[in-house]
């Protein structure tokens, strides 16, 4: 069997700390451009009436460096380790994963672009193959969520300092400050230091993000073009 991308994601997340670590967490915009020859209007006819898509993709800037038959998922501080059957880890011995977005529009001409909002999908990913959500199956009441069974941690406060704010004035995207604070607001640093204080920077959009967390809130110092 041979398998080969259908399209590919541009996502705002230029690189894998920035990601969540989940779909829906935060609700930024995505696009997926499908590819020659799937790029054809009939093959995504119909698909305009369902709200949410499955997207199968490839984890493919870690896929290089293997497998790993127990992995430390962040949900147990990144200490505990499980199988990697029991997680979503990236280090799989066939690196695919499964994520549910909220499909937004299609466009068709050119070529065929899904708009997507609340991937956890890094830019550049290469996708697989697209399938319609279905609410009567796959959403299931009594399904038991192991070790993730809370819901996510709580979202930081975020603020942006006069120098951050003053470059959102100055943009042409109202909604970026938004988008901004959906994803800071997961705290994407390493769990184990999740609670604490402590600077750090993440690729966002066209941005080199600094930050500094501090009492539970996270202020964007700086946002410069990177």
């Amino acid at each position: 069997m041979v398998v080969e991308p259908v399209g590919v994601v541009r996502s705002p997340y230029r690189e894998k700390f920035a990601v969540p670590r989940q779909p829906g967490l935060a609700a930024l915009p995505a696009t997926l451009e499908l590819l020659p020859p799937y790029d054809r209007a009939e093959a995504v006819r119909g698909l305009e009436a369902f709200s949410h898509v499955w997207l199968i993709f490839a984890f493919h800037a870690t896929a290089a460096q293997g497998w790993k038959p127990t992995v430390r998922p962040p949900r147990l501080g990144g200490n505990a380790r499980v199988g990697v059957f029991a997680t979503r880890s990236t280090f799989r011995p066939n690196p695919l994963g499964l994520s549910v977005v909220r499909l937004v529009g299609i466009r068709t001409a050119p070529g065929v672009v899904l708009e997507l909002e609340g991937a956890d999908l890094l830019d550049g990913t290469p996708v697989f193959d697209i399938k319609p959500y279905l609410p009567y199956a796959d959403a299931l009441a009594d399904a038991r969520a192991g070790f993730a069974a809370d819901g996510p941690p709580p979202r930081l406060a975020v603020t942006f300092a006069p120098a951050a704010a003053a470059v959102l004035a100055a943009h042409p995207e109202p909604r970026l400050r938004e988008w901004l604070a959906a994803a800071l607001g997961l705290d994407p640093r390493p769990a184990y230091k999740a609670g604490s204080d402590g600077a750090f920077g993440v690729r966002l959009f066209e941005f080199d993000v600094r930050c500094e967390v501090a009492g539970g809130c996270v202020t964007v110092l700086e946002l410069r073009r990177a």
